[in-house]
């Protein structure tokens, strides 16, 4: 659901500012703090990136074809009129 990189981005960032004696706890930190992280986001109710633009596309096909039917209904609705 996620970018795997930008999630280790945030994890390495957030690993980079602890103090010296915490970095040395090593691997299991950064591990913990993915972990937290992950979970964080998994409680969001948000979308990836790929799946927004997929819907986005979607969408603009819809409007596409709505836009279509509309100007074919005002032209079956003027020669309607015009019987």
């Amino acid at each position: 659901m996620f970018d795997p990189k930008k999630l280790e981005q945030v994890a390495k960032q957030i690993h980079d500012s602890m103090p010296q004696p915490v970095k040395e706890l090593g691997s299991d930190i950064e591990q913990k703090v993915r972990q937290v992280i992950q979970g964080q986001l998994n409680k969001l109710d948000v979308v990836s990136r790929e799946e927004f633009d997929v819907q986005t596309q979607v969408l603009l096909r819809t409007r596409q074809k709505l836009t279509v039917m509309e100007q074919k209904l005002a032209e079956l609705e003027e020669k309607l009129s015009e019987k």
